[in-house]
């Protein structure tokens, strides 16, 4: 047989729920850890007094009792590791491993026994159940009877309130009272919370961020007393999990978080933490209400009678002390900011505070969250969703929970993923990063969507070729409907053809109306090309003054290198950053110096555009304006009724380019039908080279696009 016995999945009982964990026997010792809160407990080999082999719902179990009164319990042992456990203890406790049977017959009375921490109800020397004394919150006395309740779980699904007894009076010889002598065995070991003789110390107006208020704290032998104006809460030390002691970001304040379990209670909220915060300048001077040798032999020399410092320093050493566990503090973990060791984020739309420590991490504050290294699962590095300046850390647990800390500088990346690789925690996106091959950590998160592979615009760019595909299909289908079938389905598009009216006046001078229409399809597709090359024709005149600029930019212009000078290695955006504070320093007589440079510009500038205009370089010269004029007069006198009838030329004066037509102007062209085929019929009835003289009148008249408003 080995040195040690390990088994995994042995449960424990607290409050009603099952914990699981790991139990391991070894010579020296038994330990049993806790998956869930991460709570260790120690058996030294030499107190182990009892052990007993039973069955309970889980299948087997060890009930272990200790030489200094405490009562152990673990769950979920399989029916073939009783020998082997057996032997082992025999071999190195020298402890015999008895069996015994749990009582099933339903009864309801019997024998009540105190055993240490443990009430154990008993028919015919078997027992029924046992209650764990440390559950019980409240012990209340009755004529003949006792009723406990107790501390609720919850994590457990059914809780257990209370349990009542009924203790049959005794003999009249005895004095003693039964149902007081049972509550009174009750209370000794309950974990009832009774404030007996004076505080050791109190320290006075706390500020405390969960519960929120300043609260007096008093300090018992057993428990924390926080007294609020509103709320007052009693915590025992043996409900503290852990301390933490963290430094603020500002390095002037510091947060001690004190974790609980069970939590604090206040209506239906639950408090797990407790936290405190603390400036680095207040100073206190401290005197236990406890004579020093008292305070030497409870405490051991961890604290004396007189103590003066720093008041986080008070507090935490005192609840060290008394807690008797240690207070965790962050490791090396450096981040961006010199000096600090935790990192800016938000937490469910709160903004806080991360720490990584050594064996985990810790937010704060709001809500405060604890994640130990060894529930954690993966990691994962995430792309901020509203901005690339800012990234996401993604934490999963085993229990499959997922906590996201968001809004993370992008310049903290570096250290962050230093760190949780340095832990040897599984990061999720590791392998995709190595495909990258990417050059530096830092540049992971830049603006440029090539440095990393971006899912929602890979998806954007595939349903942009899907959709180009199905118009491409569309325009396809609808010309080959329309040339198949021009009956009525061709009517009812040209009704809603953004074209109708350019395609009635290219056919009013032709024959029958059936040929327009026929020819409308065709011609909508036409323009439907064209409209990107008119687009494109749009260029600015290069030959053409440039604008002056204002004061600003004419000092900016001449200071620029000084200011490059002074700041080797500034970006542009610091340059005009750095630049706007200089201008706002800058006197006035400098100011308006500058204002006079950029008045001299402006009146050069309006000189070189008259001169650019006069020679011919504008758009607005003498000879165009005399051709507008004329060809406006010539269309007042003779093209007025063909610019009524004709809706293509006229749009083609007022705009130059068919897509701009609204609905509208279509819809009130197709209206008025009869007045056109009417207007129509009297243009057939006119000389052709009369008419012909009017469109070449109403073409001469330059399009308004071609006007420069200068």
């Amino acid at each position: 047989m080995g040195d040690t016995l390990e088994f995994n999945e042995i449960y424990q009982e607290s409050k009603g729920s099952w914990n699981d964990g790991r139990l391991r026997f070894s010579k020296q010792n038994l330990v049993y850890k806790s998956s869930k809160t991460g709570k260790v407990d120690n058996i030294p080999a030499a107190e182990l007094s009892q052990a007993t082999w039973r069955r309970v719902c889980l299948g087997h179990g060890i009930k272990l009792a200790t030489s200094t009164g405490h009562v152990y319990k673990y769950d979920g042992f399989r029916d073939t590791d009783y020998e082997r456990i057996s032997e082992f203890f025999k071999a190195n406790y020298k402890v015999e491993l008895t069996e015994k049977d749990m009582c099933v017959k339903g009864w309801n009375w019997g024998t009540a026994k105190f055993s240490g921490p443990l009430l154990s109800f008993d028919v015919n020397d078997s027992s029924v159940f046992e209650i764990p004394l440390a559950s019980v919150s409240q012990c209340a006395t009755g004529k003949n009877e006792v009723t406990l309740e107790f501390h609720q779980n919850d994590d457990a699904e059914v809780s257990l309130m209370e349990v009542r007894f009924y203790v049959p009076p005794g003999p009249a010889d005895e004095g003693a009272d039964p149902v007081e002598a049972f509550a009174a065995n009750v209370l000794s070991k309950a974990d009832v919370i009774q404030a007996t003789g004076d505080a050791v110390c109190v320290f006075k107006e706390l500020q405390c961020l969960t519960p929120r208020g300043r609260y007096d704290i008093l300090i018992y032998p057993a428990f924390l007393h926080l007294h609020g104006k509103t709320f007052d809460y009693k915590i025992p030390y043996t409900t503290v999990l852990r301390l933490f002691l963290l430094p603020h970001k500002d390095q002037r304040q510091m947060f001690f978080v004190i974790s609980l379990d069970p939590p604090i209670k206040q209506g239906q909220t639950r408090y797990h933490f407790l936290i405190l915060l603390f400036s680095k300048e207040e100073e206190l001077c401290l005197t236990l209400n406890m004579s020093e040798e008292e305070v030497e032999k409870r405490y051991e020399g961890k604290l004396t009678k007189n103590m003066s410092g720093s008041l986080y320093e008070m507090v935490s050493r005192v609840m060290k002390a008394l807690v008797n566990r240690k207070i965790t503090v962050p490791g090396n973990f450096q981040g961006n900011t010199p000096g600090a060791q935790c990192i800016t984020c938000s937490y469910k739309a709160q903004s806080g505070l991360l720490y990584p420590l050594e064996r985990g991490f810790i937010y704060v504050h709001k809500p405060p969250v604890h994640l130990r290294f060894e529930e954690i699962s993966c990691v994962n590095f995430a792309r901020g969703t509203t901005t690339t300046r800012s990234f996401d850390f993604e934490v999963e647990t085993k229990q499959g929970n997922q906590f996201t800390f968001s809004s993370i500088e992008r310049e903290e990346y570096g250290k962050l993923f230093d760190f949780v690789n340095a832990k040897k925690l599984n990061i999720k996106n590791r392998g995709f990063k190595e495909k990258k091959g990417m050059k530096s950590k830092n540049n992971e998160f830049s603006d440029s969507d090539e440095d990393q592979h971006d899912a929602y615009l890979e998806r954007m760019k595939a349903e942009g070729k899907i959709r180009e595909e199905g118009d491409g299909s569309n325009d396809s289908d609808e010309e080959t409907d329309e040339s198949f079938n021009p009956g009525e389905e061709s009517d009812i598009a040209e009704e809603y053809d953004s074209n109708a009216s350019e395609s009635d006046s290219g056919s009013g001078g032709d024959g029958s109306d059936d040929e327009g229409k026929k020819n409308k399809p065709a011609k909508k597709a036409k323009v439907v090309k064209e409209r990107k090359p008119r687009k494109e024709k749009k260029q600015k005149d290069t030959n053409a003054p440039k604008r002056p600029m204002s004061s600003y930019m004419l000092w900016l212009n001449s200071s620029r290198e000084h200011i490059k000078s002074e700041n080797p290695g500034i970006s542009i955006t610091e340059i005009s950053k750095k630049a706007g504070e200089m201008w706002k320093q800058i006197g006035k007589d400098d100011k308006e110096g500058w204002d006079r440079k950029a008045e001299e510009a402006r009146k050069n500038y309006e000189k070189a555009m008259k001169e650019y205009r006069e020679s011919g370089g504008g758009s607005s010269t003498p000879a165009k304006k005399e051709s507008k004029k004329a060809g406006g007069k010539e269309d007042k006198k003779a093209g007025g009724k063909k610019r009524k009838s004709d809706g293509g030329e006229k749009e083609k004066e007022q705009g130059g380019n068919d897509s701009f037509k609204s609905r509208e102007f279509i819809s009130s062209e197709e209206s008025s039908s009869e007045g056109e085929r009417k207007k129509a019929k009297k243009a057939k009835g006119k000389p052709k080279g009369k008419e012909s003289e009017e469109e070449e009148e109403v073409m001469t008249t330059p399009p308004s696009s071609e006007v420069d408003s200068d």
